[in-house]
Formats: C-alpha cells, sequence, structure tokens
C-alpha cells in the first residue's frame, strides 16, 4: 500500500526537501524568505485589469496576495505551508489588507469553478504531471472575461539563466503551460528575460510567462 501525505499525494511524488515539513523550515525564519513586495512583471500585467475576485494559488508569504488586496482585489491566498500562511497572514496585518487563507496542497486542490476574475500562478515548480493537475484546477477557477497569470523558472534557465531549481523536470516552458489551460484564450506566451543583482554584479534569469483569458459569456 502507497503511504501518503496529510494531503493525500503518495510519498513517491513529493520531491525530496520539498515536503510540506521542508518549506515549513524553510519559512520558520523571521525575515521573509522572499521580497515583501510583488512580483514586478505580475503587477504590471494585472494592474489595468477590473477588480473582483482573485485567487493566488502557492501564495508563500503573501506578498502578491497582500498586494492584490490592496489593489482592491478579493483575494484567496492557498499555500500548503502553515508557516508561511503566518507570516503571510502577519504581512497582510500590517499592511491593513484583508485576505482569505486556505491552507491546502495545490495539487488535489479545487478552487470554485469560475469563481474567481483573476487566477495567478507564480513559481510553482512541479513535476510536469503534478503541475498539470494544478494548472487545469487554476484554468477551470477563471470566470467569463477573467484571466489567468502563469509564471515561472523556464526550462532554459537551467543552462542560459541564473538561479531557479537546478532539477530539469520542475521547470517549464510557455507551451507546456498552454496545453494545460483548456477553455481559456491565450494571450501571451513566452520567455522573458529578469535582471538579478548578486553581490559581485548582475545576472539574468529567464522564466516561462503565460496570460490567458476565458471568453466572456456574454
Amino acid at each position: 500500500m502507497e503511504f501518503v501525505t496529510e494531503h493525500q499525494r503518495p510519498l513517491s511524488s513529493v520531491r525530496p526537501g520539498f515536503a510540506r515539513a521542508d518549506w515549513n523550515e524553510r519559512y520558520a525564519g523571521k525575515e521573509l524568505l522572499w521580497s515583501a513586495e510583488p512580483n514586478k512583471l505580475f503587477a504590471v500585467e494585472v494592474a489595468e485589469l477590473e477588480q473582483g475576485r482573485a485567487l493566488d494559488l502557492a501564495c508563500g508569504e503573501g506578498r502578491n496576495a497582500v498586494w492584490l488586496a490592496e489593489q482592491g482585489w478579493l483575494v484567496t491566498g492557498v499555500d500548503f505551508s502553515e508557516v508561511a500562511l503566518a507570516k503571510a497572514s502577519e504581512l497582510a496585518t500590517r499592511r491593513g489588507a484583508e485576505v482569505h487563507w486556505v491552507q491546502a496542497d495545490v495539487v488535489g486542490y479545487e478552487p470554485e469553478p469560475g469563481g474567481f476574475d483573476l487566477v495567478a500562478v507564480l513559481y510553482l515548480q512541479l513535476p510536469h504531471g503534478e503541475l498539470d493537475i494544478a494548472l487545469r484546477a487554476a484554468a477551470a477557477a477563471v470566470a467569463p472575461g477573467g484571466a489567468l497569470v502563469v509564471l515561472g523558472h523556464d526550462s532554459t534557465n537551467l543552462t542560459d539563466g541564473y538561479g531557479g531549481p537546478k532539477d530539469p523536470a520542475v521547470l517549464f516552458t510557455p507551451e507546456d503551460v498552454v496545453a494545460s489551460l483548456e477553455g481559456l484564450v491565450v494571450e501571451r506566451a513566452e520567455k522573458v528575460r529578469r535582471t538579478v543583482s548578486l553581490a559581485d554584479g548582475e545576472a539574468v534569469a529567464i522564466d516561462a510567462f503565460v496570460r490567458a483569458r476565458r471568453p466572456d459569456s456574454t
């Protein structure tokens, strides 16, 4: 019999070092593991969207979810690390933002179908089979007229870029993402380059970026 995690995922599907306990340990420090500010590209891409309900899958310490709430969105942030969500809640409180936090594994989490005007999936680096499951659920959650934004470390970052996971099994391309977005119209699907500041200079990281929309039913 296959043992499963507390989120009903087979233990064999969890990469060594990336179980919930491992992420809790990473997030356990007092300081934020990531910046408190939103991802720059994400902020630009959604800045002109009409505010409504937003879902941030694998929200981590909540920087993007909190920022969305500050812009007037009604936000749900989902992550499987209770330590990350505690820090996210603290960040929201400090900034006077209201976010609904949900502790759940995005693989197997079923958001309300068609329930969100914006769904964000940022830097969710999973084996392709699991990523496909999460992305299909994310796509299904997009309301008519709503948008999905996916951003993560591109496969070419392993050889041509800086940073990110070194495991090719969890890197992906825009084309990989598009294949999982049934029912959505892809508006952008491309590799994007960003500058990373280092102690001794700068480097360039390569990300996969996809923005898609569900056609309005009217």
